[in-house]
């Protein structure tokens, strides 16, 4: 057995072994706003439910491990002392990865990830409209564990309005987990899907993703292709070159496709990952 005490492996080590040991995780897609109304959206998975009466959440957005800075999400907490944290189902996992992207402050990751903003009752942050469950959320207390990178920061938040979608319950009115569809996070680029395990996405870290809104008007609208696969096109940070397109595109007999033949093509594409055959038949 592999023993040894947190101080005798670097920060970055230990917070895989114990992200990799304490999984999967719950997922809070956590909507904010900053002291000028720029809405701000980013998911933690230092995250719980603790408490039913009052109704207490819990999430962490921890200090950057590499560089020791602080998240958008946690200065907007501490100034407008609100935020909504939406769940994640399957259906947008792949836009709620984009969102993660480090983007410059006052970028809009709502807009970057293809996600509608909805507004709240009681709060000023923006719902995430495509997920089930939303929960407006007052900060009781933001509670700073550390100074150093990887310190978390505790923010105790107090639900004051619950919105759940009408197709995720069952005929006595409570959340059916089945139709829910949660996804949750493990270690390194793994999640778990709550209905049939793992799967991995590769975490943007190092990427600046084009983002969803960049797409053309074409495909952001497609009847064909579903928000995680819009994700997945809005993650490249360039497109392919124009002879890589026009030798693909010779290749595979695309000329004769029509729109809606090249969207379902480049969708198959997709369900394999191949990110950038689906680019060339789309630009095809």
């Amino acid at each position: 057995m592999l023993s040894f005490t947190p101080q005798e492996f670097s920060t970055a080590k230990l917070h895989g072994y114990l992200l990799s040991a304490v999984a999967p995780r719950p997922i809070a897609f956590a909507s904010t706003i900053d002291a000028d109304g720029n809405p701000n959206l980013s998911p933690f998975s230092f995250f719980n439910v603790f408490s039913a009466n009052p109704p207490i959440l819990i999430f962490s957005p921890a200090r950057r491990v590499r560089d020791n800075t602080t998240k958008h999400t946690l200065h907007n907490a501490e100034i407008t002392k609100e935020v909504v944290i939406n769940v994640v189902n399957y259906d947008i996992v792949q836009q709620m990865s984009l969102s993660s992207t480090e983007y410059a402050e006052g970028v809009n990751e709502f807009d970057k990830a293809g996600l509608t903003m909805l507004k709240s009752d009681l709060v000023k942050p923006f719902r995430v409209a495509e997920s089930p469950v939303q929960m407006e959320c007052k900060v009781n207390e933001i509670v700073k564990l550390g100074t150093e990178g990887g310190a978390g920061n505790l923010i105790i938040c107090e639900v004051v309005k619950m919105h759940v979608s009408e197709a995720v319950l069952d005929e006595n009115g409570g959340i059916d987990q089945n139709k829910l569809d949660l996804v949750s996070r493990a270690g390194g680029s793994y999640y778990s899907r709550a209905k049939s395990g793992f799967f991995e996405i590769p975490k943007p870290l190092s990427t600046l993703g084009i983002g969803v809104d960049a797409l053309p008007k074409e495909i952001r609208e497609s009847a064909v292709l579903t928000g995680n696969d819009l994700g997945l096109l809005g993650n490249v940070e360039n497109l392919p070159e124009e002879k890589s397109i026009l030798a693909f595109k010779n290749q595979h007999n695309l000329s004769s496709l029509s729109t809606g033949k090249k969207h379902q093509k480049a969708k198959d594409f997709l369900s394999f990952n191949d990110v950038e055959s689906a680019w060339k038949v789309l630009l095809s």
